[in-house]
């Protein structure tokens, strides 16, 4: 066993200890399914034994190979992917379910680089915990992510009724996901930039919070990942930028308090 899985499952099970007992106030229940793809035995039992006994349902897989035979058995709410499998790329893992659902990931792992966990949010994981990490915390990620996936499926539900958008001379289309300009060039914009986009063209020429931005778009909502939220926006407006521009002038920050889609949006119905 690895120094980290030591660690790990020595501080999982101390802040596990530290907890009181407290009424379960989970809106999900069992209902909610959760799997959880963790190599590590004995970590991979007590994450279940804790997602259990908040009455969560849990399927564990000590890798990769079936999480797609998973998905289609059983109704999965939520993946808890541990990244470094043996044998087995996890962002490719992530990068793989991303593009064949839209099932919310957190990927877990020991490696502390900011590069990593930037990755692993492009390829398409919603929320990234670093080992070792307390129970309290993951449950409260999970219940955190649920709830935003929640908005999400309710803005995707008022999304349903709209065809498509045009701004600033741009058209995007909701349902193939594509954005093009008045020449028919396509933006190459990532799921998560098109999210952002999205939230954008959701409320036109209103300032933005990132706490805003970070519900609608589905992107990670803890502190340490604010300046995600700039990263992001920072290549949107690149690739939005019109033929021969750097960077394009439809968004703009504003100081202190987020940011603005500057010109009107018409809706295609």
């Amino acid at each position: 066993m690895s120094a980290i899985a030591t660690e790990s499952r020595r501080y999982f099970l101390d802040q596990k200890s530290s907890v009181e007992p407290q009424p379960i106030t989970s809106p999900y229940s069992a209902k909610t399914h959760v799997l959880v793809v963790e190599d590590d035995d004995g970590m991979r039992q007590m994450i279940t034994d804790y997602l259990v006994d908040n009455d969560i349902c849990v399927t564990g897989l000590s890798n990769g190979t079936g999480i797609m035979e998973a998905l289609a058995d059983k109704a999965i709410d939520l993946i808890i992917l541990d990244v470094k499998l043996p044998g087995q790329d996890g962002m490719q893992i992530a990068r793989r379910l991303r593009e064949a659902c839209t099932i919310p990931i957190i990927i877990v792992t020991g490696l502390k680089d900011e590069a990593d966990r930037v990755m692993g949010l492009e390829l398409g994981a919603d929320d990234y915990l670093t080992k070792p990490f307390s129970p309290r915390e993951l449950l409260a990620r999970i219940r955190a992510l649920l709830r935003r996936t929640k908005a999400m499926e309710s803005i995707s539900n008022g999304l349903a009724k709209v065809r498509g958008y045009r701004f600033g001379g741009l058209e995007v289309s909701v349902g193939l996901r594509r954005a093009t300009f008045p020449d028919g060039a396509t933006v190459d914009l990532t799921n998560n930039e098109f999210n952002l986009l999205l939230a954008f063209l959701s409320a036109p020429q209103c300032v933005l919070t990132r706490d805003d931005l970070l519900s609608k778009s589905r992107l990670h909502n803890d502190e340490v990942y604010d300046r995600a939220i700039d990263v992001q926006i920072g290549r949107l407006r690149k690739k939005l930028a019109a033929p021969g521009s750097v960077t394009s002038q439809l968004i703009k920050t504003e100081r202190g308090s987020g940011y603005v889609l500057t010109v009107p949006v018409d809706i295609i119905r």
